[in-house]
């Protein structure tokens, strides 16, 4: 008999054919006269007597429901590239116009849904696509309106017995006059019966608005630092490489609702976690906005982090995160403080960014967790693999033995004298014009190391502290006259 040739039909409307609705294409075949038809008995294709029924590989669709700027994202196609690895999986980004204009009806089929707020995100519809197609889900979407109030989001972290800040809400919105009492001192305000002394932290309690406030004390010369989200406008600045400026302001904001807390005192870093299911998290620190906020970037223009590692206390409070807001991909700070780990915000879905080993991370997890929980259902002949988190388990003579990979050391001797350093601030017109000749205006440094740089500098100290003894000196020389004389005893050492 004559092989019977195929006709391979795709892009079809999956709505008004009697197919299975996860299947990705259709045979029908001609038959010797060139007449097509569909061949009887046969849903897959073959059913021909001289080939065997070879039915299609099912692939789980995963589908990306998020606005552009987030789904188009470097983190994103990274991870995407990295599924698209496995074999049984196929990705899909739902089209921004789709998800804004068109009905949830006409939005793509997909059989798992990664799907998350950001501004602009209509998480309703999002909501009723779940409801009417009823995907795998990654990210809930419930607890995605939670994450968006500061106020629900500390009340979850205390109801799962996580660290916090001491705080107080002062919610102007409420009808109880009990909520919605302040005082303020000069120095300190009271919330609802709770006194918080400077310098204290001003949180809306809206997790979009970004501008966070912290207020320090007469004795440290007042004010306030008002932080912002990096790379948008603000009244005060609109420059890339700040996240925060400082105002003489030191009165709190009479509008609106707010979460009043402790300031926090740390190593002057904050530290950013970052769970994929959990069992693991990434971490790295930044640079406090608070400190003075000048964004540290490298030269390429990125923030600059520090790698972290967790301690066990702060892995269990990731997972207890992750598991609290059912966000299997979330985000959150940590503060180190007091011998402590507080958390003081939960982000919900965010990725680390330029991290190849957490893309390799992040696209494994989540690619077997789809598998292990679609795969059954769809006959998909797909085993668990061996996790990366599992014990190496080796047989010797002796039986199954855990296998040692590797011994890590860092190793310092002692016999170290400490650095001695000094500051001074210095504007007297000698000190810029030895500034000036090694060329510090070129690199916005200089470092003197060399016998008669530092003579340089000694000859300058001298000099001043002359002029100073015989009243020949400014007031603003003057008064650095303990310093001088200190820079001249290093010196002459």
């Amino acid at each position: 008999m004559a092989r019977i040739p195929t006709v391979y039909i795709t892009d079809f409307d999956k709505d008004h054919l009697e197919v299975e609705p996860y299947w990705d294409s259709f045979y029908i075949f001609s038959n010797d006269a060139g007449e097509a038809s569909s061949s009887d008995g046969c849903g897959w294709l073959g059913n021909m007597e001289d080939e065997p029924d070879i039915p299609p590989v099912k692939q789980v669709v995963v589908a990306i429901c998020a606005m552009e700027k987030k789904s188009g994202s470097k983190p994103m196609k990274e991870i995407l590239t990295r599924l698209e690895e496995f074999e049984f999986i196929r990705t899909v980004i739902f089209p921004e116009e789709v998800i804004l204009k068109e009905p949830v009806e006409k939005w793509p089929l997909c059989d798992c849904l990664i799907s998350f707020h950001s501004k602009g995100f209509p998480l309703e519809k999002a909501q009723a696509y779940t409801d009417l197609r009823k995907p795998y889900i990654i990210n809930d979407l419930d607890m995605q309106y939670d994450l968006q109030d500061r106020r629900v989001v500390y009340s979850t972290l205390q109801r799962e017995g996580i660290e916090l800040p001491r705080f107080a809400i002062l919610d102007r919105d409420s009808k109880d006059p009990s909520k919605r009492e302040l005082i303020e001192g000069e120095d300190h305000v009271e919330v609802n019966g709770v006194i918080f002394n400077k310098p204290f932290v001003e949180k809306p309690v809206s997790a979009e608005d970004h501008n966070i406030y912290i207020y320090y004390p007469t004795s440290a010369g007042g004010g306030s630092q008002r932080l912002f989200r990096k790379n948008t406008r603000n009244s005060y600045v609109q420059i890339g490489s700040r996240s925060s400026v400082y105002s003489p302001e030191s009165r709190v904001r009479k509008t609106g609702s707010f979460i009043y807390e402790d300031f926090m005192p740390t190593d002057g870093t904050d530290v950013k976690v970052y769970t994929v299911g959990p069992d693991y998290a990434h971490a790295e620190a930044r640079k406090s906005p608070a400190l003075d906020g000048k964004v540290e970037r490298d030269s390429e223009g990125k923030e600059v982090r520090y790698p972290v590692i967790l301690s066990n206390a702060e892995k269990l409070i990731a997972r207890k995160v992750c598991i609290a807001f059912k966000q299997t991909v979330c985000g959150f700070d940590l503060l180190r403080a007091n011998g402590k780990s507080y958390v003081c915000d939960v982000n919900g879905f965010s990725f680390v960014k330029n991290s190849s080993k957490y893309y390799d991370d992040c696209a494994k997890i989540l690619g077997n967790m789809i598998l292990r929980e679609l795969a059954p259902t769809f006959h998909i002949p797909w085993a668990i693999p061996f996790q990366l988190d599992d014990p190496p388990i080796v047989p010797t003579t002796f039986g199954k033995m855990m296998e040692l990979r590797c011994v890590v050391a860092v190793i310092r001797h002692g016999d170290r004298t400490p650095k001695q350093k000094m500051k001074m601030e210095v504007r007297h017109p000698k000190f810029f014009a030895l500034f000036a000749k090694y060329d510090g205006y070129k690199d916005g440094h200089v470092k003197l190391k060399k016998p008669k740089q530092l003579q340089e500098v000694l000859d300058i100290a001298r000099g001043l502290l002359a002029e100073i003894e015989q009243k020949r000196a400014d007031p603003e020389t003057e008064e650095k006259k303990g310093k001088l004389e200190q820079l001249k005893s290093v010196l002459e050492m």
